[in-house]
């Protein structure tokens, strides 16, 4: 943690999150998030107990002189105030606070594991908000197949290879950047580095293995600065987030779809719609496919096919048909 804004906490946070990167091998920006709803959270105890007064800046409250006493004295009722601030006041929404909760929990949890500072723990029964989950958005099959029927240009046979490797691989846009030479193996399958560096391993179909044997013949070789990675930005450089963000969106608009709130995270959505909706895949297997770390996660592209079923049941022309309208004639 060299973020400056990170200073201020207390050893036993430090010590916590050096734990997360040790040992749990979460990403720096999920220990980034855990940081600030802590330090978040301890301002406000420290204004709700009278440490500081009410008027004190809040960015401005230092909590690095919070101590396991102060930890130790926290109730229930804290962390559902602080909640209740951080939605009057911050304006936070249910995924926001949601994300606190989960953040103040684990860190008690962590605190009374194996009674290692405290015997019990206080937020033990803490419930977060629950937030509405809503399907994601995709592609229908006609939709993806018109995409990748525009991709032109100079760097026609890149772009087609990033587009066709999020539409049947269901990768993330960061896994994508950071695709390196020696990922693609001989076996026709792909190495993959995803959250928190967990490796998973993807088995290339005809079209991925065409698609990225075309863009090599024509990848730059000469002046690249990494010369390890896979895909290449005009300035011979390792292609960046932002850079295949753009040739998503260009080839969107492109293809009359930029109005419909895609993206390229949407290509991640609709490689697993489809793999599910076309492909028989057990929804086992489709999160080892997708890295997911939670089967939960997974099971919400289920639910996309259910909604659909009900929706094609609501579009029958007798649908609306009462028995008395039957039985007028």
């Amino acid at each position: 943690m060299n973020d400056a804004a990170f200073f201020d906490l207390p050893p036993l946070i430090q010590e916590y999150l050096d734990y997360l990167t040790s040992t749990k091998n979460k990403s720096d920006l999920t220990i980034r998030g855990y940081a600030l709803d802590l330090q978040i959270f301890f301002r406000f105890l420290k204004i709700r107990r009278g440490i500081v007064p009410s008027s004190t800046d809040f960015d401005s409250i230092p909590i690095q002189d919070v101590d396991l006493d102060l930890m130790a004295s926290v109730r229930l009722d804290d962390a559902y105030a602080f909640l209740a601030y951080c939605h009057r006041v911050r304006g936070n929404d249910a995924a926001a606070r949601a994300r606190k909760a989960v953040a103040i929990k684990r860190f008690y949890r962590y605190l009374s594991l194996d009674e290692k500072y405290m015997k019990k723990n206080p937020l033990q029964e803490l419930e977060s908000p629950k937030i509405k989950r809503s399907l994601p958005k995709y592609l229908t099959l006609e939709q993806s197949l018109d995409l990748l029927q525009c991709v032109d240009g100079n760097n026609r046979e890149r772009d087609y290879c990033i587009l066709a490797l999020f539409l049947n691989c269901g990768l993330r846009v960061s896994e994508l950047v950071s695709l390196n030479l020696s990922d693609i193996r001989r076996d026709d399958t792909l190495r993959v580095v995803g959250k928190g560096n967990k490796e998973r391993t993807i088995y290339l179909n005809p079209t991925c293995k065409s698609t990225i044997h075309r863009y090599l013949q024509v990848r730059p070789a000469d002046g690249v600065l990494d010369r390890n990675a896979l895909f290449i930005s005009r300035n011979n450089r390792r292609i960046s987030v932002r850079a295949v963000q753009n040739v998503v969106q260009k080839f969107l608009k492109k293809a009359g779809l930029d109005d419909q709130g895609f993206s390229a995270h949407k290509l991640r959505h609709t490689a697993a719609t489809l793999m599910y909706q076309y492909g028989d895949v057990d929804v086992l297997l489709l999160k080892e496919i997708l890295g997911h770390e939670n089967l939960s996660t997974t099971e919400i592209y289920t639910h996309i096919v259910d909604s659909q079923i009900r929706d094609a049941m609501r579009k029958n022309p007798l649908a609306d048909l009462s028995p008395s309208d039957s039985q007028d004639n």
